[in-house]
């Protein structure tokens, strides 16, 4: 009787441990909300970096920067010419 009840332990054991290991191997695929649609890109008008619109400092003329610094800038070099 006792060989049986550790026969059946054991044999539970293995088949959890197993079912942890197939779980692992299966690949994941991203979540539903990380397949959003395409973003607008636009480029700094300062170094022309490209990146979502959504991302971009704009100025009061509607320009795009990647920083507070390059719209900084920007502005410095609109005003020297």
């Amino acid at each position: 009787m006792k060989f049986l009840l550790v026969l059946l332990v054991v044999i539970v054991a293995v088949g959890i441990w197993r079912s942890k290991r197939r779980a692992e191997a299966v690949p994941h695929s991203p979540p539903a909300s990380a397949l959003k649609t395409a973003q607008t890109m636009v480029a700094c008008a300062h170094c022309g970096l490209h990146m979502p619109q959504a991302d971009a400092v704009t100025d009061t003329s509607g320009q795009s920067f990647c920083s507070a610094e390059h719209r900084r800038l920007g502005r410095q070099d609109s005003g020297r010419s």
